[in-house]
């Protein structure tokens, strides 16, 4: 009884002791985003039963593989929304993987989108432009979510930033993204300018589109791109910039 009560004391004091370091590791984790998204029954219902007892199991990236797989060979068949509900799922089983977010948008706000369209069987022209918006939506939907569950990567941020240039044709809202996907670790060089780009079309917003251009034509020569110069030399004459305070004109 002796060796038994001590034993159970000191599995009590190492668990106490254990406690506040777990609780630290995992609020580190949460804040970083690298806690796995957790399984409700909403999951088990997509997944089904087998499916719902491997992710139990330790094997969610597994099933989630397998799914987006799935999610490929639906879409070569073009069976929209069976493509939808495949990435639905893998994305919530593999909720940090940025491919299946890109993958997914992608799909919805180009492909079935696009098809949507071109539905032969709906004759209504009104109706299909109606789908069509409603993939769009759903692409717009995979990104803002994927960006939630990863919010430091720049990947989906330039997904959505050239889904509303292109979508959209919201040129503010392009900017905005390409800005914030500029401002993430591990971005490319391209970004910045192409936030300064977008936002140089916008109109009230041509003298910050212009010091940001300006900017980077200073920051070296390899920044001096035709299209940063022709878009400076735009704002130039937007702006009513006096002469000897112009680049030279090397596009004109």
């Amino acid at each position: 009884m002796k060796r038994t009560s001590l034993a159970l004391l000191a599995l009590f004091i190492f668990g106490a002791v254990r406690m506040p370091a777990e609780h630290a590791l995992y609020r580190t984790r949460a804040e970083r985003h690298l806690n796995p998204a957790p399984l409700d029954l909403s999951l088990r219902e997509q997944l089904g039963q087998l499916g719902f007892i491997a992710a139990l199991g330790g094997f969610r990236a597994l099933v989630g593989n397998v799914l987006f797989i799935q999610a490929h060979v639906a879409w070569e068949r073009t069976e929209w929304s069976r493509v939808l509900l495949l990435f639905r799922q893998a994305t919530m089983l593999q909720p940090r993987a940025i491919l299946f977010w890109d993958m997914a948008a992608w799909h919805m706000a180009w492909n079935a989108s696009a098809a949507a369209l071109r539905d032969p069987t709906q004759p209504r022209q009104a109706l299909r432009i109606k789908a069509q918006r409603e993939y769009i939506e759903l692409g717009r939907d995979f990104l803002e979510r994927g960006i939630r569950n990863n919010p430091e990567r720049p990947q989906l941020y330039e997904a959505l930033a050239r889904l509303y240039r292109e979508k959209y044709r919201d040129r503010e809202r392009a900017a905005h993204y390409y800005a914030l996907a500029a401002s993430k670790p591990g971005a490319r060089s391209y970004l910045k300018r192409f936030a300064a780009y977008e936002l140089s079309h916008v109109e009230g917003r041509e003298q910050e589109a212009y010091t940001r251009l300006l900017k980077l034509y200073h920051a070296g020569e390899e920044e001096r791109l035709p299209t940063l110069i022709s878009r400076l030399q735009f704002l130039e004459d937007r702006l009513n910039i006096p002469l000897d305070q112009r680049i030279p004109d090397r596009a004109r």
